[in-house]
């Protein structure tokens, strides 16, 4: 590791560390070395804002900013060095560990450019450093749309994921298995395209479950689907990792009856015309649309618990689609935080829940701990943030049927 005062002699430093103390994130120190050899440098906190000043920070192109709760308090002094940095074009990236996502939120509003959690997820801190490098300055437009895929009509698969009580994983499901599917990788085959509406429209959070902005524009199309078509469609989507497209709840909390029944199946529609999968997130609430999801739907999991809230709800959900003559033989019982394979009297619980509820829970996802909330507060799906923890393996074990049982079907078709 260079010192932190570059000498004339010495490689010119493109990047430098600032914290508290370098030494409490050891992973960064290996991963700036093995990125930039000996061109970075490293920074206290105060020593970053007399230093942005000197004639030797006009070669800096990006700082890494590292973090942990205990700065939390120092939340104004790490804004200002942001501030200062992208005064001077410095980019920065965000390296934290346990900080609130209010935090982190505020540290980003701020113009930091990348985030990345510690412990640093493998390569993730590489891409990081590639982005910022190659990143043009921002301007003060809009970003542009993202591009839908071409080709003719997609006829996508529309898989929906509705939470029957709070807590029960909807949106983590529905996010990881959107994700899963997009980066499918199979031999001489290209990854399908899929696109994720979040069609909870006052309590919406796949935006922060993938550190997405959420566009102006979405409110614009949901109150005109008429007038509706494929630009306008566009411009509501934003992207994630340019692989994932992705409709996120309005900025404003929005009644759930803005919207009609007309209005979603025509979004609805319009995803599947470009989309080889639509994943959408439900709210918990029925509405007077969840008809048109639920007829539209090619599969509809319900995710669940093994408790007493869940199991009434489940009741409450069946009578109510049963009273109203809706397919009811859609639904996919999912059965969140399932007990292992080793406890039996769990098992035997979940068995007689099934029984008494006479509904057959399908897909059991295990309890994946921690690592679960942070990979959201963090806006990374579990892919990136915690690949091998067994929900993540689960995910994409479902993600992986879905697709095979799709291509079977088209290639019996």
């Amino acid at each position: 590791m260079s010192s932190v005062m570059p000498q004339p002699e010495t490689a010119p430093i493109v990047a430098c560390t600032v914290s508290r103390d370098v030494q409490n994130f050891d992973l960064l120190i290996e991963d700036m070395e093995s990125a930039l050899g000996e061109s970075w440098g490293d920074l206290g906190f105060a020593e970053a804002l007399a230093f942005f000043g000197q004639p030797e920070a006009e070669a800096l192109e990006f700082i890494a900013l590292a973090m942990d709760q205990e700065d939390e308090e120092n939340l104004v002094l790490m804004a200002e060095i942001i501030t200062q940095a992208k005064a001077r074009k410095i980019k920065v990236i965000l390296i934290a560990e346990d900080m609130t996502p209010a935090s982190l939120h505020t540290l980003l509003r701020k113009g930091a450019d990348e985030f990345v959690p510690y412990p640093l997820p493998e390569n993730e801190l590489e891409l990081a450093i590639s982005r910022v490098q190659t990143e043009p300055e921002p301007e003060n437009v809009e970003a542009a749309a993202p591009a839908l895929p071409a080709g003719a009509s997609k006829d996508g698969a529309v898989i929906v994921v509705h939470g029957l009580a709070g807590g029960t994983g909807a949106t983590t499901l529905a996010t990881n298995l959107a994700w899963e599917l997009a980066i499918l990788d199979k031999k001489g085959q290209a990854a399908p395209s899929v696109c994720l509406l979040d069609l909870d429209l006052q309590f919406g959070s796949v935006s922060t479950y993938l550190d997405l902005a959420r566009r102006e524009a979405v409110y614009e199309m949901m109150s005109d689907t008429e007038n509706m078509d494929d630009e306008t469609f566009g411009q509501s989507l934003v992207t994630y990792n340019d692989k994932l497209h992705v409709l996120t709840a309005p900025a404003d909390m929005l009644p759930l009856d803005l919207v009609s029944p007309e209005d979603i199946g025509r979004v609805i529609e319009m995803a599947r015309t470009h989309f080889d999968y639509v994943v959408v997130d439900m709210p918990s609430t029925l509405v007077q649309w969840t008809e048109t999801v639920l007829h539209a739907a090619h599969i509809y999991f319900a995710t669940i618990e093994l408790d007493m809230r869940s199991a009434q709800n489940t009741l409450r959900f069946k009578r109510a689609l049963q009273s109203e003559e809706l397919p009811a033989e859609k639904l996919r019982y999912v059965l969140n935080r399932a007990p292992k394979f080793t406890d039996l009297s769990g098992k035997g619980r979940v068995k007689r829940m099934a029984e008494s509820l006479e509904v057959a829970i399908e897909v059991s996802l295990p309890d994946g701990g921690k690592p679960i909330t942070q990979g959201a507060d963090h806006g990374l799906p579990l892919a990136t943030s915690a690949a091998k923890n067994p929900l993540r393996r689960e995910i994409a074990k479902l993600a992986a049927s879905i697709h095979e049982t799709k291509s079977d079907e088209s290639k019996a078709a």
